[in-house]
């Protein structure tokens, strides 16, 4: 399908488990690296699960005043950070931008839970009768985006999705549609989450689909599409992604990292926490349609690909069921393996590294991956990384509890 505006990928900006700048997630991620360790935290005697990937990131060395981030949750800062060397990175001036076309896109799916968690503990436990005044702000789901915003000027949308798992990639896919369709030119678009908080991690542990600890290294629990996997590992970061009109980016000289040239969303309707291949197969089918090309043009996916039972054997049905006899031609990677399931900042952290593998041409590995489990039989990229002659056309998969699938196709410019 041929769209006549075409929106293409300018810069981004990143909090991660595998590093906070874009060379660090590089080189990490294609050397096959793990973030994953011992959580780090003082309730670590009260959890079940002690395994995280955790980013590190101090709040204090990235931002001038006190002020400038005391106002705003976890999720807040490292998403208002990501997005500042995001603009930093597309070399964009936000001061010559036309402020009214220029939106933010953020996904979140639990926004400020650690301020949510201090409230009750001041309440409940502590007895107090009173919450710090910025509490509201620190706990609605838009205060990243709102944060962002306002730090830059910015009078164009201004919107917040949580569908769960898939919140970034649905955040980036609207800011494409938006600036596709003429609404803005410029997006900031991505996601946050902070979700390493107590009653977080209890809830995690209570559903009990966290991956357990590799007793030999703990670093190694994640092992997506492998018969010994035993489930997620959970994990905090923020990303966020420069949107453009062609003609705008091309116009300003700007650096041009690859084209978004399909989105697709589906729910899966069959249960709330339980994936169907149906649903999987509707959201990458529809952004395939939206870009108008064959199955046969991709040549990657960055999969879902959690770590659990149910999403590794139903993603990877989902996509024979789409691309037929070529399924065994794709080259099909979690990179979940290596820094762990980031929830709302998953597709946005998971989309950049496909264009880092599109620029590259170098495909990123599924780690841990020593244990082939019958039922996925795809090139997972196991343990190490892999180099292609042309890396064109690429697809990056989210799906999410409460059903919310959502497919990114991005072609190398």
């Amino acid at each position: 399908m041929k769209h006549q505006r075409r929106v293409v990928v300018t810069g981004f900006g990143l909090v991660s488990p595998l590093g906070n700048t874009i060379d660090e997630l590089s080189a990490n991620v294609f050397a096959g690296k793990s973030g994953i360790q011992q959580f780090v935290g003082p309730y670590l005697d009260k959890l079940s699960c002690k395994v995280a990937a955790q980013a590190d990131f101090d709040p204090t060395q990235h931002f001038e005043k006190k002020s400038d981030y005391s106002i705003l949750d976890r999720n807040g800062q490292m998403a208002l950070h990501a997005s500042k060397e995001a603009v930093k990175h597309a070399k964009l001036d936000t001061d010559r931008l036309n402020k009214l076309r220029t939106g933010v896109y953020v996904g979140t799916g639990m926004g400020g839970i650690h301020s949510v968690e201090d409230g009750y503990q001041t309440l409940f436990v502590e007895g107090e009768n009173r919450l710090k005044p910025y509490t509201v702000l620190m706990c609605m789901y838009n205060s990243a985006a709102a944060a962002i915003a306002t730090h830059f000027s910015i009078s164009g949308p201004n919107l917040t999705f949580s569908t769960a798992c898939s919140s970034s990639a649905v955040a980036i896919g609207q800011a494409m549609k938006d600036i596709r369709y003429g609404e803005i030119d410029v997006a900031l678009a991505g996601g946050t989450d902070a979700i390493l908080a107590y009653a977080s991690i209890k809830s995690w542990e209570a559903i009990r689909t966290l991956a357990g600890e590799d007793k030999e290294d703990i670093s190694k629990s994640c092992k997506p599409f492998s018969a010994n996997r035993t489930g997620l590992v959970i994990g905090e970061g923020a990303a966020t992604v420069i949107l453009e009109e062609l003609s705008h980016a091309q116009a300003r000289g700007a650096h041009i990292y690859a084209e978004i040239v399909g989105y697709g969303a589906a729910n899966d309707f069959k249960h709330i926490a339980v994936p169907s291949v149906e649903g999987q197969a509707a959201a990458m089918q529809k952004a395939l349609d939206d870009s108008g090309l064959n199955p046969q043009s991709i040549q990657y996916i960055n999969a879902h690909g959690t770590g659990t039972k149910f999403n590794d054997e139903t993603e990877t049905n989902a996509i024979k069921q789409i691309f037929g006899d070529h399924a065994y031609q794709l080259a099909v990677s979690s990179t979940k393996s290596m820094h762990g399931h980031l929830m709302g900042a998953a597709g946005v952290l998971e989309s950049i590294i496909t264009l880092l593998a599109m620029q590259r041409n170098e495909l990123p590995p599924t780690i841990n991956l020593q244990q082939a489990d019958p039922k996925c039989d795809l090139n997972y990229v196991p343990n190490q990384s892999q180099k292609v002659d042309y890396l064109e056309y690429a697809m990056s998969n989210s799906f999410a509890f409460g059903g919310t699938g959502a497919t990114l196709i991005f072609k190398k410019v």
